[in-house]
């Protein structure tokens, strides 16, 4: 059986410095592992567990590489870390892909390739590139991730990736939300929209690229939605979630919307 665990979160206090897990089935885990900076940008990074297998997700800035690196050893050893899974390439994101190459060389690069032509530019130009554009990523178990295309939410070659074990949507900057008050989970759809807005409104693109990434996600079983800022998703809010994309103008809706 399945166990969504994010009910259970909700008004807790959560410790930066620990891993919190989020989704078990058998062998899969789903885990939180930080990042404990206490401002309204702060950054979550996620931890896929498929036995001794583990990919990081959208692993963050060089700043906290050591305490992400803490968190994960704590779940399972570092060398189990296969894989970054990079949404785009922003520092933020990104940044310390530098730090897990040169922890170890053979760790697989997951992203689009228009995220991948930047990423050199970090200063390591050399690495094992896996394009989410060319397949699902299937663990040694058979589990999968699947990859959802994002184009202009907010960079072009962003995308969001649907572990199909767990039905979670690790969802980058999509449903991201700026919140100096930030809990894990939220309690409160409706009113956790204005966190969403102060991200939104400025950094997508517009509400023709927010509805068209919501028609993508016609048909799929989606339990949970885990973006890059902000807070998680449960079940019961993914509905208004879509809502809240198909609704949204934003970018040049708002900066160009006069002109005719």
């Amino acid at each position: 059986m399945a166990h969504n665990l994010l009910a259970q979160l909700e008004n807790q206090l959560i410790n930066g410095d620990e891993p919190i897990l989020l989704f078990q089935k058998d062998n899969h885990f789903i885990y939180w592992v930080g990042i404990s900076n206490e401002t309204a940008f702060r950054c979550n990074v996620y931890l896929i567990v498929d036995g001794d297998e583990a990919l990081v997700i959208d692993p963050g800035s060089r700043s906290f590489f050591t305490q992400i690196q803490t968190n994960i050893s704590k779940v399972t050893p570092l060398e189990n870390v296969k894989g970054l899974i990079l949404c785009h390439q922003d520092p933020d994101v990104a940044a310390s892909m530098i730090d897990w190459l040169q922890f170890n060389s053979n760790i697989t690069i997951i992203s689009s390739n228009r995220t991948n032509v930047l990423l050199p530019h970090y200063g390591i130009e050399e690495y094992n590139f896996f394009d989410i554009c060319d397949a699902n990523y299937t663990f040694s178990s058979g589990k999968q991730l699947q990859f959802i295309e994002a184009p202009f939410l907010h960079f072009p070659g962003a995308f969001t990736t649907l572990d199909l074990a767990s039905h979670f949507l690790l969802s980058g900057d999509i449903w991201a939300a700026l919140d100096i008050d930030w809990k894990l989970v939220v309690e409160d759809f409706e009113a956790h929209t204005m966190n969403m807005d102060l991200f939104h409104l400025s950094y997508m693109a517009s509400n023709i690229a927010a509805k068209g990434f919501v028609n993508k996600l016609e048909g799929l079983q989606i339990d949970a939605i885990l973006p890059q800022h902000g807070s998680v998703l449960d079940s019961r809010d993914v509905e208004d979630a879509k809502n809240y994309l198909k609704e949204l103008r934003c970018g040049t809706d708002i900066i160009y919307g006069d002109i005719s």
